[in-house]
């Protein structure tokens, strides 16, 4: 299968772009590490292969529609609600 094909195909089954998608996973993975470490956002971000904190702080609010640090604090409030 060539590339094109393969992008054609992932597309039609996911929705989204073999680029997309691995961003998507490597977020939602951040995202549960937040709520283990809610404390060290810089480790999360470079534990899911971002370079940068500040990058991975923008494509997190583009994803989640908060930034992370308010997204640990909330899930960390909510944990110690249901606890």
């Amino acid at each position: 299968m060539g590339i094109s094909s393969f992008h054609k195909q992932f597309r039609a089954v996911t929705a989204m772009s073999p680029i997309q998608y691995q961003k998507r996973i490597r977020l939602q993975e951040a995202r549960l590490q937040l709520f283990k470490r809610p404390h060290d956002i810089a480790a999360v971000s470079h534990s899911v292969g971002y370079s940068s904190a500040s990058q991975f702080s923008r494509e997190y609010r583009r994803e989640f529609g908060v930034a992370p640090s308010a997204d640990a604090l909330r899930m960390r409030q909510e944990g110690q609600a249901t606890a």
